[in-house]
């Protein structure tokens, strides 16, 4: 874990290229021959650190859905708002991410480790929206469009998070989701009364 978190923040602050096996040691605190015991090569170190984050974030959905409890409305507005969690959308761990969705295209494991993290969690958003547009009588809507626009908005909050902390907060950007939830289904989110605040974003 300890190396792991070290190659997490070495990632963010030097990228991928520049994330070596020494780096990742000094930043750990640890000699080297401890992570070539462990991983044996910088390729192996940084598949774990894909599967780590993949991983943490497939409990983080998880771990919302059983709470939010057996009302699909409030399912829903759980695997919107887990995308905001201080755990998953913290700076080093969205600058992971794109990192390793950049280099998808050119390493087969990265692009089936990401791929392996996406289909497990559509199927379950799309259930979801599949089961409110039922409940709620929405015939005009399908749900693929529905998850892709709501992944497509997920995906560029946080893109937006990493390149302007300063403009846009957690908090914001789960909010403006959930203004776009209450459009798409009206019967079950209320639209808010006042515009979005953008003056707190950190």
């Amino acid at each position: 874990m300890q190396l792991i978190q070290a190659t997490i923040r070495s990632i963010a602050g030097n990228g991928l290229s520049d994330t070596t096996m020494s780096r990742v040691s000094k930043e750990a605190g640890l000699s080297q021959g401890i992570i070539n015991l462990h991983f044996q090569s910088k390729d192996n170190l940084l598949a774990e650190t894909l599967k780590f984050v993949a991983e943490e974030y497939r409990c983080a959905w998880t771990q919302a859905l059983a709470d939010a409890g057996p009302e699909t409305v409030d399912q829903l507005a759980a695997l919107v708002a887990v995308d905001f969690d201080k755990t998953v959308c913290h700076p080093d761990k969205l600058a992971v991410w794109f990192a390793f969705w950049g280099e998808s295209k050119a390493r087969p494991t990265y692009r089936n480790i990401c791929a392996a993290r996406d289909r497990a969690y559509r199927t379950r958003f799309n259930a979801v929206i599949t089961k409110l547009i039922e409940e709620g009588g929405y015939t005009a809507l399908d749900a693929e469009n529905v998850s892709t626009g709501l992944s497509a908005m997920g995906e560029g909050m946080w893109l937006d998070l990493l390149i302007s902390p300063r403009r846009l907060s957690r908090e914001t950007a789960k909010a403006v989701c959930m203004n776009y939830l209450s459009y798409i289904f009206p019967k079950h989110y209320p639209r808010p009364k006042v515009g979005i605040d953008r003056t707190n974003a950190a």
